[in-house]
């Protein structure tokens, strides 16, 4: 194994990460889920440090990376959802927006021009929302109870952020594409 592959193994560990985090919260043994997922956290931050650190990127991290990441995030909204501890709404938000950006990018990247694109500023602070959400309900549930406001308000940061973030890339993309056809 070549010291460039580093990245790639955290990452696919982190994938497979998502069996026991999924397990233990179906479980209700939050305290579990929470360590488990705070390790996918730091794995991400430490897969992306030596990735830019040493140039140890490469075109299969590019997709594992963010397909760990997103299928960490979906697989515990979902998890969290089926134990009515976030709205079903909110899932469906969250899907939907993926499923924005990823047919839109694809579009874009096809039917328009090839680019590589960067997150926005607020796709950053939904995602941030997002983990930041999934830490605190499993706080909430496994080491102490928080006020309800705190879990309640950011359900809806969350919700806004989401909107906001799909908007976003709408019009940012939109305007790129309108601009290239237009000449």
């Amino acid at each position: 194994m070549r010291k460039s592959d580093i990245p790639n193994l955290i990452s696919f560990v982190r994938l497979l990460l998502i069996i026991p985090v999924i397990w233990y919260l179906l479980q209700q043994r939050y305290e579990i889920a929470l360590g488990l997922f705070m390790v996918a956290g730091l794995s991400d931050a430490l897969d992306g440090y030596l990735a830019r650190k040493f140039h140890w990127g490469s075109h299969l991290g590019g997709w594992l990376d963010p397909l760990a990441d997103k299928a960490m995030q979906v697989s515990v909204y979902i998890g969290l959802t089926w134990l009515q501890l976030i709205p079903w709404w909110l899932l469906l938000a969250v899907i939907l927006r993926d499923l924005l950006i990823v047919s839109g990018g694809l579009y874009y990247y096809y039917r328009i021009q090839k680019v590589n694109a960067a997150p926005s500023l607020i796709s950053k602070v939904n995602t941030l929302m997002q983990i930041l959400l999934v830490v605190i309900i499993l706080f909430h549930k496994s080491l102490f109870e928080l006020p309800a406001i705190v879990v309640e308000s950011t359900i809806y940061a969350v919700l806004a952020t989401t909107v906001l973030s799909g908007l976003d890339y709408v019009i940012t993309w939109s305007r790129k594409a309108w601009q290239i056809k237009k000449g």
